[in-house]
């Protein structure tokens, strides 16, 4: 087993040595290259920017570029770049130790359980009570015979403990956990059936939940820049400035916007093709036409693009305008740009740039998300967006889901400096009054779901990642989602089989119909 242990590269005594990430201290130095996962929460030093996939702690679907002086965080991984960083946390002390830590101090105790045990205590004081009363009058005022005391205190107590209540609403919630089973829903914890049953606020990751976890491009919004090019043209020439093979989640979504991904390289031969580095910020392939001409397209963030525009000075403004639009709906962009390369050489600089167009990217939502919600509504269950992606694309993604745009950045209301513009109300009455919350994470959740409890709330937690596991642990409800973590799905109440959430309104709906059946048994006075 020791040789399974997560692994690191740190300089010690002069030399670089491998050992195991457990042995890792603050202040040492530690190498980071292409594909490793971090090993411990880290200071980066002089070098290269790092891409990082940091989806496992914050859910954002696109790898963050990591400049140096920067803060990397165990268990993300590293997927462009190399660099020496020094640790500054380890253990139980890192953001992935501290989301471990959340989940193991959390115990859960259910509203219904309590009610039980209430009655339970009720019951065993007034049958205590009714037997002490039943003792002294039958036995010091009555003189009654020991035996037929003894048996007049035993039918006392024998009626005044609802013996079967436990079987009946066990069997009640097995039969309930069976249909919602039937529905796509697996309970985990069956009293979890009467939480939901009452569930009124439902929080919700937004990757991979509410959205699709897969970045598609805007076909309607593309802004076309050069006269003669189409929005096709644009969608073709980013699509030949991807990789057909080893895609990235932008190349993946561009080329699987045309109606065959080989119309990428259809009628034209590859001469070089510029992969992605963190300093030119671009992709580009140099090709040859059927007719043997060779041109060059390029691909990448909109000001790397637009330094390389023939016609920078004229179209500067007009392209900032929508890449500001773009943002303010929460949409990434992604300019597309080309070149003749008249010497017919890959190493040629070719003739000026053209500036061709700007693509619009983002994670659309489920189709069911929407009509999910508005029935959440209906019932009384307010639906509130989770989501470690920035305050802008939070808005966009509630604005189209129809569920409200008055979000805030968590770190605002509940970091170690609130922000004071936002947080005018208390931070509980914001929470509450929000419909939704960017920026988040692990600790973030788990503290909006504990607030909201606080408000009397009855509060369920939707997500499919490890940065969820927290927050669905204490929630009253952890509900982890189709094809969610092994973390998550330890730490939720009940697992769904079918990707979505509109398999939690079916769920809803059957839990309160249970719940309704073990009231009426526990009310009813029964012969």
């Amino acid at each position: 087993m020791a040789r399974l242990a997560p692994k690191a590269k740190a300089l010690r005594d002069g030399t670089w040595n491998e050992l195991d990430a457990s042995l890792l201290v603050p202040g040492d130095i530690i190498s980071i290259k292409l594909g490793d996962i971090i090993p411990a929460d880290a200071r980066l030093l002089q070098g290269d920017p790092l891409k990082i996939d940091q989806s496992a702690l914050t859910g954002e679907s696109l790898p963050v570029t990591k400049h140096p002086g920067g803060g990397v965080y165990s268990g993300s991984t590293c997927k462009q770049g190399e660099i020496e960083a020094v640790v500054i946390a380890t253990g139980i002390h890192t953001f992935f130790g501290k989301a471990a830590h959340l989940v193991e101090s959390t115990t859960h105790v259910g509203h219904f359980q309590k009610v039980l045990t209430s009655i339970g205590n009720f019951c065993i004081c007034s049958i205590a009570t009714g037997m002490t009363i039943e003792l002294i009058v039958m036995a010091a005022v009555q003189h009654r015979p020991y035996r037929q005391t003894v048996d007049n205190l035993l039918v006392l107590l024998i009626g005044g403990i609802p013996i079967a209540m436990p079987t009946v609403l066990s069997v009640t919630m097995a039969i309930g956990s069976h249909k919602l089973a039937q529905q796509g829903a697996i309970t985990k914890r069956m009293t979890a059936i009467e939480e939901m049953a009452g569930m009124d606020v439902l929080c919700s990751d937004k990757t991979g939940t509410l959205t699709l976890n897969k970045l598609t491009v805007d076909n309607n919004i593309i802004e076309v820049f050069t006269r003669g090019y189409e929005k096709s043209d644009v969608v073709l020439m980013a699509a030949r400035a991807s990789r057909l093979e080893n895609q990235d989640a932008i190349d993946f979504a561009i080329v699987a916007m045309l109606p065959d991904p080989k119309e990428a390289r259809a009628g034209i031969e590859e001469v070089h093709f510029l992969p992605f580095n963190p300093t030119d910020k671009r992709t580009a392939l140099t090709y040859l036409d059927a007719k043997g001409k060779m041109h060059r397209v390029s691909k990448g963030a909109p000001e790397q693009i637009l330094n390389l525009a023939a016609n920078k000075s004229e179209i500067k403004r007009k392209v900032h305008q929508v890449i500001d639009n773009f943002a303010e709906r929460g949409l990434r962009s992604l300019a597309v740009a080309y070149q003749e390369v008249p010497e017919g050489t890959k190493e040629s600089a070719g003739g000026p740039w053209q500036f061709i167009g700007l693509l619009p990217l983002f994670d659309p939502p489920r189709h069911d998300s929407a009509e999910t919600i508005r029935r959440a509504l209906d019932l009384g269950v307010s639906v509130k967006m989770i989501t470690g992606d920035q305050l802008a694309i939070g808005k966009e993604t509630g604005r189209r889901l129809g569920m409200g745009t008055n979000m805030y950045p968590s770190s605002s209301l509940l970091g170690d400096k609130i922000d004071s513009d936002i947080a005018v109300l208390p931070v509980d009455e914001l929470i509450e009054q929000a419909d939704g919350f960017a920026g988040v994470f692990p600790e973030h959740k788990y503290e909006i779901v504990k607030r909201l409890q606080a408000r009397k709330h009855i509060c369920g937690m939707t997500g499919d990642g490890v940065n969820d596991a927290p927050a669905l642990k204490v929630a009253d409800i952890g509900i982890a989602v189709a094809d969610a973590t092994d973390a998550a799905r330890g730490a939720s109440d009940i697992v769904l089989t079918e990707p979505g959430l509109s398999v939690i309104i079916s769920a809803v709906l059957t839990s309160r119909a249970i719940f309704q059946r073990m009231k009426n048994y526990t009310v009813e006075v029964r012969p």
